[in-house]
């Protein structure tokens, strides 16, 4: 009996341990040509900017939502008038559980031009 008890407390152990390596590795950004980032933004529905377009954005429109991805210690010191902090965590499991937390952010207005820096 005591061999079973030990047994199953190991394989716990090694799966708890498992499950939290898994949980916690960051993701590892791979290197990506502006043609990449392009297709990509394409095959997500999304579109991207350039700095001079962006600057007219924040100029003419309104409603216009920009979302530093930073740490908030890093968006503290400065950052673009108007933005709102919601940092993007660098694993999957932040990122998915912060899911709702990011859908109040954007809100309800699907046709609002979200900008993400």
């Amino acid at each position: 009996m005591p061999k079973r008890i030990v047994l199953g407390l190991l394989v716990f152990v090694i799966a708890v341990g498992s499950a939290l390596w898994l949980t916690s590795r960051a993701v590892t950004p791979q290197e990506a040509s502006w043609d990449d980032v392009l297709a990509q933004a394409e095959r997500g529905g999304y579109g991207v900017v350039t700095t001079d377009e962006l600057w007219e954005l924040y100029q003419t429109d309104p409603d216009l939502l920009l979302v530093d991805t930073r740490q908030e210690w890093e968006f503290a010191p400065g950052h673009m008038e108007g933005a709102v902090v919601f940092p993007m965590e660098p694993t999957w499991w932040a990122r998915w559980s912060k899911k709702d937390d990011l859908r109040a952010v954007l809100g309800e207005d699907k046709e609002r031009t979200v900008v993400f820096y």
